[in-house]
């Protein structure tokens, strides 16, 4: 086999993993699902709000690309790229370039519940860490300043909990490496960090302990919650689970998979594979952090209390990335025992979990916008005067006919150049019953207080720097009769545009 074939055959695994796992996403219009929310033409701009800056500075490098290309043709990049890059990563991480176990790491870390339930939330930033995060490890391993800041990008470009899982795993391996190399890790991180920390460290945002119990791990199997955990489930949102992910026999098999990747891996530690230790480490820690929302919640509320930073902990599953990628390097040390049958190993992931296939069976597909939506985009973008837009109904996330009744958060907070003020509660079902989390965003709390009292609106909105209200439902004229004086500048179907 030609050697640059070689090299490209992870990659190109990854990409047909890829086109096998999205199917209808990759159709033409836009993927939107949760917090998955692309829109035509986005504008260039600054994280608005008082909120955690989340998506910075993944959505300015979409604007950016946006610039070139159509907006739906660059998401469908990078939730390719994500396939690609964390096929040809974990495959680039084991030792002895054979094909075989190469095929088998890039099918695993490509293909598994974590990535499939964090796309089907929509988190495409968090996985553009996951993906290049082998490529991280591998660096840090490595050595060399500008290897380290290449392979840094992806998770730079993903924002803050992208970051997060890549340092994570990246600080250990560079410990174990010497004083001066974790130094250099740790200086790099902190400076691609500094696009969302920045913000976040001036943010006047606050943290509902109540989260908690919201974003803690859950059991989607029938093994309970660590064996999810461990099995590379677990996330919170139960509308996340792949289809069939919890039937007995193929929980049964992935948790058979699991039991020898986890052996194998064990394996590369005492045989001193580059760099497992400190992904072992990394892993182990991980799966603490996510075990502490499920086992010891009120530890991580009084943490929460203390300080608000420590929110980033409450979806503790994320953070079990570094096992993912450790439990890939395993299944390839146990599948190089079978010599040259070790390439059929490679099936084995999509084999255990094929109801990822084809959108998840449906669940990712592309829609188009209807035609208002670009319509008041253009209404508010072209206009120079300064003021917020406030998105209505107050609420977060949306179910549109035309996207399918699939649930996606609000697209007015990433279509408008200006300020969007929208209610960031999330309201999280559990057996329990429904968990309310507080907005994070001041400005926010005063605005719903606002519309909680009824009555008026219009001066105490132009009161608070409000130029612009959209309103999007059936009953979005009832609204009309409460900013006496607004002037109507589109009403359509969906969509009711006012200006103040």
């Amino acid at each position: 086999m030609p050697q640059r074939l070689h090299r490209l055959l992870p990659a190109l695994l990854g990409l047909a993993l890829g086109v096998l796992a999205l199917g209808p996403a990759l159709g033409p219009g836009f993927v939107l699902r949760y917090d998955m929310v692309f829109v035509p033409d986005p504008p260039l701009r600054a994280e608005p709000g008082g909120a955690f800056p989340r998506a910075v500075p993944s959505d300015q490098v979409v604007a950016l690309l946006s610039a070139v290309l159509p907006a739906e043709a660059v998401q469908k990049l990078i939730l390719l790229g994500v396939f690609v890059l964390a096929a040809s990563g974990a495959a680039a991480l084991v030792p002895g370039g054979r094909t075989g176990p190469r095929l088998v790491a890039a099918a695993c870390y490509a293909w598994n519940a974590y990535l499939a339930q964090r796309l089907l939330l929509g988190h495409w930033a968090l996985l553009l860490g996951y993906a290049g995060l082998p490529w991280a490890v591998r660096a840090a391993a490595r050595g060399g300043v500008p290897r380290l800041l290449l392979a840094l990008l992806p998770a730079a470009a993903g924002g803050f909990k992208a970051m997060l899982i890549t340092a994570l795993a990246v600080l250990p391996v560079s410990a174990l490496a010497g004083a001066r190399r974790l130094a250099t890790a740790g200086g790099a991180i902190a400076l691609f960090s500094l696009p969302w920390l920045i913000p976040a460290l001036r943010a006047t945002a606050e943290t509902d302990p109540a989260g908690v119990a919201a974003f803690a791990p859950r059991a989607d199997g029938p093994f309970g919650t660590l064996g999810s955990l461990l099995m590379l489930g677990g996330v919170w949102n139960a509308e996340a689970e792949v289809p069939g992910q919890g039937w007995w026999a193929i929980a049964t098999v992935r948790l058979v998979v699991t039991a020898v990747a986890l052996a194998g891996f064990a394996g590369t530690v005492r045989a001193g594979w580059p760099a497992a230790r400190g992904l072992g480490l990394a892993a182990a820690a991980g799966l603490l952090i996510a075990c502490t929302g499920a086992f010891a919640p009120g530890a991580l509320r009084t943490l929460i209390e203390w300080w608000a930073g420590f929110g980033t902990l409450r979806d503790g599953q994320l953070f079990i990335a570094p096992l993912a990628l450790a439990e890939a390097l395993g299944l390839a040390a146990a599948a190089s025992r079978l010599g040259r049958m070790a390439v059929a190993v490679a099936a084995v992931p999509v084999l255990v979990l094929p109801t990822f296939a084809l959108g998840a069976f449906g669940r990712l597909t592309a829609v188009e916008y209807p035609a208002e939506w670009r319509t008041v985009q253009r209404i508010v973008n072209r206009d120079p005067a300064p003021g917020a837009l406030v998105s209505l109904p107050w609420g977060a996330y949306r179910a549109f006919e035309w996207n399918g009744g699939r649930v996606v958060l609000d697209p007015a907070t990433k279509l408008f150049a200006r300020r969007v003020l929208w209610d960031d509660t999330l309201i999280v079902g559990t057996a329990e019953g429904p968990i309310r989390v507080a907005p994070e965003d001041p400005e926010a709390r005063r605005i719903g207080a606002l519309l909680a009292r009824g009555g008026p609106l219009t001066a105490a909105l132009r009161d608070a720097g409000v130029r612009y209200v959209l309103v999007a439902g059936l009953d979005k004229n009832r609204f009309l009769s409460q900013v006496p004086g607004a002037r109507v500048a589109w009403s359509g179907e969906e969509l009711l545009l006012l200006r103040l």
